[in-house]
């Protein structure tokens, strides 16, 4: 547990329910396990997820989210978290948190995907979608800038990294993502943040997309990421196509995999498992292609 994190149990989740909304008061409340690093699930009786920030620095993605999904969850193919409840910080917990519907799916495992190509049009269809939302007002995405102002972390994880990875074919994979053009055109909305842990399967299709504490305007090429983080080679030309991606574009997003995943890998190399596992996946599939 961080310093500064706060400590966060079934109990005082239940606690909170009662006092800010006694119609969902004696629902039961179960923690939920999660790879994630920012905020804590509980499952509130059936039909209803209850996320609270952990530490100070993921209340904006709170209150970023309270904002923005209503806006964009009408506007896309697959569900994504609709907000039925705020909660306030009072003297039991000291910072925003909300109430969500309940999403029916699980997360899905890089490598074990089971139907690849299906999963890879129906990411590439909620990519596509969310980037044709008018951008007017949108706030800047979290990972929507250009890809070299990542240069100077992401050579410093390559160093911490040492030789626990191939240093010199990393930088050289990396090297050649900065060589990419630029996004040219006006910026659209991005996920942002589209790893395994966010999205959900059922029966093989995408049934919603969760997290959008980084979606935002600007370089969408980041939310191609999940061509590596969890689809397989043989459906990546599935998802490339779906989302229409040029070859810049293309480059560009494996650049942001290359480096989300080498800035992730030492810094959570002895605390999350799954980061880590899901972190050396990307580097090894992108170190394994040539174009």
């Amino acid at each position: 547990m961080h310093a500064d994190e706060v400590h966060l149990d079934a109990p005082l989740v239940g606690r909170l329910i009662a006092r800010r909304f006694p119609r969902w008061a004696g629902l039961p409340v179960r923690r939920l396990a999660s790879s994630g690093t920012e905020n804590a699930m509980f499952r509130l009786g059936g039909d209803l997820l209850v996320r609270l920030p952990r530490r100070p620095n993921a209340v904006p993605d709170v209150t970023h989210e309270q904002r923005w999904l209503p806006r964009l969850g009408p506007l896309l193919p697959v569900a994504v978290p609709e907000p039925l409840g705020i909660g306030g910080p009072d003297d039991l917990f000291p910072w925003p948190w909300s109430v969500y519907r309940w999403l029916e799916g699980t997360n899905p495992a890089a490598g074990a995907v089971r139907e690849p190509r299906r999963l890879a049009a129906d990411l590439g269809a909620f990519v596509r979608a969310l980037r044709l939302i008018d951008p007017q007002d949108g706030p800047p995405g979290y990972r929507a800038g250009p890809l070299q102002a990542r240069d100077e972390p992401t050579r410093a994880a390559v160093a911490e990294l040492g030789g626990r990875i191939d240093t010199d074919a990393v930088i050289a994979h990396w090297e050649r993502a900065l060589d990419a053009p630029a996004h040219a055109g006006p910026g659209v909305w991005a996920h942002g943040d589209l790893s395994p842990g966010n999205v959900l399967v059922d029966g093989g299709r995408l049934s919603a997309v969760i997290d959008f504490g980084c979606a935002g305007v600007g370089d969408p090429a980041v939310d191609l990421i999940a061509a590596w983080n969890l689809l397989p080679a043989a459906a990546r030309d599935t998802f490339r196509e779906a989302v229409g991606a040029d070859d810049a574009e293309w480059a560009r997003g494996r650049g942001w995999a290359l480096s989300i995943s080498l800035i992730q890998l030492p810094y959570y190399w002895d605390t999350n498992p799954a980061l880590v596992e899901n972190s050396r996946h990307v580097i090894a599939e992108i170190l394994t292609e040539t174009g």
